[in-house]
């Protein structure tokens, strides 16, 4: 691997996150840039009511963000953000309102969504209502919203692809003539994790790789976020490590390959997706077409665009990264105010969005203190390529 720092990369210094630029009263569209071509803009400081590890645009530039239920104080799960800041529950109040009675019908921790090439909201819904514990039995699915009627359309179970230890995570549609997939990782709340991948049309869904060495946290890698290693640290001071397996996705432009990353990996891989959902292959035909592509960096989510490359949140460096196709990674901005650098999105008009969770301030890292500080950035960054 080459690692190379953009003459482009652009650091803020302590500015405020009061600076964002001003947005047109409405939905939250995308601006015109107010710096050159690659820099890093903050586009709105969200007041998430917590940490919004999840983010996505519909076509009309509508942004919604995703806060997964750690803890009882997630109000919500699932909400639409506002030029102004403002995060409201999506599709509405009640949806978000998690019953286990219900399972099928209520979001109990929803990581990430993500539009597809019609504009319908896919929503990923791990079933959890803590960051441990067992999903909640038929809590886990997968939730397609019309954005045009905020109502739910669908509701494809997944409770025969989780465990007992299963945090779903990420997730990619892939939508085109022939072909409506859906890609997710499970990390694993013991980092042994796993690829899954559902066939929209009749909702059958299989669970691949899993334990396989590159869905599975690796032992002994350090993580220094905010120049402080990651732990889990206790509130009695007793700590212990991070463990998380498969985590970021990302499709290659013409659907064949999915790029993945344990969350606790330097390493990037690739599979086959014809051979993911092939019910005539085994796990093991499976593993034969996963690729070893070198290292990228320890990332959370990742990004395709429509020249293969994939996008980086170097979270070690509150920077965003890009990797070519030869392998070549490159730094494209850095900014104190990226913390944990999380989810992307691109949008056909070339812009990269991503969001800053905060992750790393949460209290199990801290010692039961939350030392995370709303409002929560939200940035883009103008490319020169659209989605993948």
């Amino acid at each position: 691997m080459t690692l190379r720092l953009a003459r482009r990369t652009l650091l803020a210094g302590t500015a405020s996150l009061a600076a964002a630029p001003a947005i047109a009263a409405g939905r939250a569209l995308a601006q015109p840039s107010t710096g050159p071509h690659g820099a890093l803009d903050l586009v709105v400081a969200a007041r998430a009511p917590t940490t919004p590890t999840g983010l996505t645009l519909s076509g009309d530039g509508r942004m919604f963000l995703f806060m997964p239920r750690f803890d009882e104080k997630t109000v919500f799960t699932a909400g639409e953000l506002f030029p102004n800041g403002r995060v409201v529950p999506y599709p509405s109040e009640a949806a978000n309102r998690p019953d286990p009675a219900r399972p099928e019908a209520t979001l109990f921790h929803v990581p990430n969504g993500v539009f597809d090439r019609t504009n319908r909201l896919w929503l990923l819904d791990a079933g959890l209502m803590a960051s441990s514990g067992a999903p909640v039995p038929g809590a886990a699915k997968l939730v397609c919203v019309d954005p045009g009627t905020n109502r739910i359309t669908r509701t494809i179970p997944l409770q025969s692809v989780v465990t007992e230890t299963s945090s779903l995570n990420d997730l990619r549609v892939d939508v085109r003539p022939g072909r409506e997939v859906a890609y997710i990782t499970d990390q694993g709340q013991t980092g042994e994790g796993a690829l899954i991948a559902v066939d929209l049309a009749s909702g059958r869904a299989v669970r691949r790789l899993a334990g396989h060495a590159s869905t599975r946290s690796e032992e002994g890698v350090l993580k220094i976020v905010e120049g402080r290693v990651l732990l889990k640290r206790a509130e009695d001071g007793t700590t212990s490590p991070i463990k998380g397996g498969a985590n970021g996705i990302a499709l290659s432009p013409d659907g064949a390959r999915l790029y993945y990353t344990p969350l606790m990996s330097r390493r990037l891989y690739a599979v086959a997706t014809n051979a993911l959902l092939d019910a005539a292959q085994d796990d093991a035909a499976v593993a034969r077409t996963v690729e070893d592509l070198g290292e990228k960096g320890l990332t959370g989510g990742l990004s395709a665009d429509a020249r293969d490359r994939i996008y980086l949140s170097l979270q070690e460096f509150n920077a965003i990264g890009r990797r070519d196709p030869d392998g070549t990674v490159e730094v494209l901005a850095t900014d104190p105010r990226l913390i944990w650098p999380d989810t992307f999105w691109i949008t056909d008009e070339g812009w990269l969005y991503l969001s800053s969770a905060q992750a790393n301030r949460r209290p199990e890292h801290n010692g039961g203190i939350d030392r995370q500080e709303p409002p929560y950035a939200i940035f883009r960054m103008r490319i020169d390529a659209g989605p993948a």
